[in-house]
């Protein structure tokens, strides 16, 4: 675990209660929601093509791992969190899975995603909505498998999300998260810290004409919870059999757990 000199120390005041995080920015939690929607809704249009930019292209083969780990069949079911552009929902179908239900509380994300979806042939056993992760409208006990890859950092109530994903399982299913983390490797640290300062919004700006945003999405992964502590929430939220995955000295991470 690597020490961020980037990273402003936590709140510690009665106040802190109301406040979450946005970035290295403490907002009242009332707020970060349109906040993060501003975001996306700029980078919507780019999002897959910095995806590229900001891991190098290696995201694409975090999320084939993932996808893996999902383990796709034809009986199961799977609710995609923070769907993005539908990454994982293609994977997960074209992986053999069954039925796939596609959300994002973004709807310019998930109207990007439709349209992939669409020129994709992915016209059957797919479904899109536009979904708070914090608050699922579907029954207890209705999927098979609950996905959310890079979108839980952006979420105000980590742990709400966690216990929404525990409560829409059926007993066997299984929740799993797949989200930047905590670089393990000392060497690796101030590469990776150079390049999400320095050069990504930099990147952001000259590619989707928005260093902001990127400045921001930089900042989230800093202050999302390390490896540990996401496992921690995990079991917290009734989750079993609970384990994690570092990949790439622990740039990213895949985050498991069952619903018994």
């Amino acid at each position: 675990m690597t020490d961020n000199s980037f990273a402003p120390s936590r709140v510690s005041s009665a106040s802190q209660a109301e406040e979450t995080d946005f970035g290295f920015r403490s907002v009242r939690k009332e707020e970060k929601k349109p906040l993060v929607r501003a975001v996306f809704d700029s980078v919507a249009g780019k999002y897959d093509i910095m995806n590229d930019i900001m891991s190098l292209g290696i995201h694409r083969v975090w999320k084939r791992i993932f996808v893996t780990e999902l383990g796709p069949q034809p009986g199961l079911s799977l609710l995609d969190l923070a769907g993005g552009t539908g990454d994982i929902t293609f994977g997960w179908l074209n992986g053999g899975g069954g039925p796939a239900i596609m959300t994002d509380i973004n709807a310019s994300m998930l109207s990007v995603g439709r349209d992939r979806a669409v020129s994709r042939g992915f016209v059957s056993d797919l479904s899109f909505c536009v979904v708070d992760a914090e608050a699922i409208p579907l029954k207890d006990m209705s999927v098979d498998r609950v996905s959310i890859a890079f979108g839980l950092r952006n979420c105000t109530d980590k742990l709400a999300v966690i216990r929404e994903a525990k409560r829409v399982l059926r007993p066997g299913g299984r929740f799993m998260c797949l989200e930047f983390s905590r670089v393990q490797v000392a060497a690796l640290a101030p590469i990776y810290d150079a390049w999400s300062f320095k050069v990504l919004p930099a990147m952001g700006n000259l590619v989707a004409k928005d260093r902001d945003s990127y400045q921001y999405l930089a900042e989230s992964i800093r202050m999302f919870p390390d490896q540990e502590t996401l496992a921690d929430m995990f079991r917290e939220a009734g989750l079993s059999h609970v384990r994690y995955q570092s990949l790439s000295g622990g740039i990213a991470a895949i985050h498991s757990g069952w619903r018994l």
